[in-house]
């Protein structure tokens, strides 16, 4: 089972700048969408029908939103405060939180796509949603660890975990998403059992990045973050046969900001 997770930064304008073409070409059998930013009617007519569709929409218009595709059907589909719980009701915290259950061969797969918020260290309040996000996702992870055995949750985190996610970690220790009390929380999360896949596959080197500013030549020197996760269950981390970003090319192939975090599993 290939399964993929990308930050799209707008659905509308990544389909105009090529993501049809590299979605046929992927050939995954689920993919995880943030940012989408879209309704789920557009985004099932942009896609010809060829996936079934799960999404959450903000309430915050234009912002946000996150997707599931799947090429077999999608059952028990929770979103935002279905599976977070009250507090995310909030309209700040809606369009971040998608999961659902897939078929496989060696059984059920829970899937889950999430879009955590970005933060800012000179908006306090920005970083108090994120707090409080991250503290309901905790808690979410949690339950998700007792009720399955196969279970993924990925997406934008907007955390980059060690100096290995970041490459200009120095100039960042006081930046939003590289922030002690960010990345503790996935301390927390991997004491507990979840496994960063790509960190694993990758072993303790700089990179690979999955985000890159749009501003200079961020792209073009790999000054990039690794801020796009998939984390498995161990008994889902025993199956991961490969990991990849799905890095462009050149800056002008890009469609995103973000570059696809592709992972097979034997399932």
């Amino acid at each position: 089972m290939r399964i993929v997770s990308v930050n799209v930064n707008g659905v509308r304008a990544a389909l105009r700048k090529g993501m049809l073409p590299w979605l046929d070409e992927v050939g995954a059998d689920v993919v995880c969408l943030q940012e989408v930013r879209a309704p789920q009617d557009l985004l099932a007519a942009e896609l010809g029908g060829a996936w079934h569709v799960a999404d959450h929409i903000s309430e915050q218009k234009g912002r946000n939103g996150v997707a599931i595709l799947s090429r077999t059907e999608l059952s028990d589909v929770h979103v935002g405060a279905e599976a977070l719980g009250e507090s995310a009701t909030a309209a700040t915290h809606t369009g971040r939180w998608v999961e659902a259950t897939v078929p496989s061969p060696a059984g059920d797969v829970r899937i889950v796509s999430v879009y955590v918020h970005s933060g800012n260290v000179d908006k306090p309040e920005s970083m108090t949603d994120k707090y409080a996000f991250l503290e309901l996702m905790t808690a979410r992870l949690e339950a998700l660890a007792a009720a399955h055995e196969r279970v993924v949750v990925m997406g934008d985190i907007n955390i980059a975990h060690t100096n290995n996610d970041i490459k200009n970690w120095k100039g960042n220790l006081k930046s939003a998403g590289f922030l002690p009390e960010e990345r503790a929380y996935i301390d927390r999360w991997i004491e507990a059992g979840w496994v960063d896949v790509h960190r694993v596959h990758a072993g303790d080197r700089p990179g690979p990045y999955t985000w890159w500013s749009q501003r200079g030549k961020a792209f073009d020197n790999d000054s990039g973050w690794r801020i796009d996760y998939q984390l498995t269950s161990p008994a889902l981390a025993a199956a991961v046969t490969d990991v990849r970003v799905d890095r462009a090319p050149s800056y002008d192939t890009r469609w995103s900001d973000h570059a696809p975090l592709v992972v097979e599993y034997d399932l």
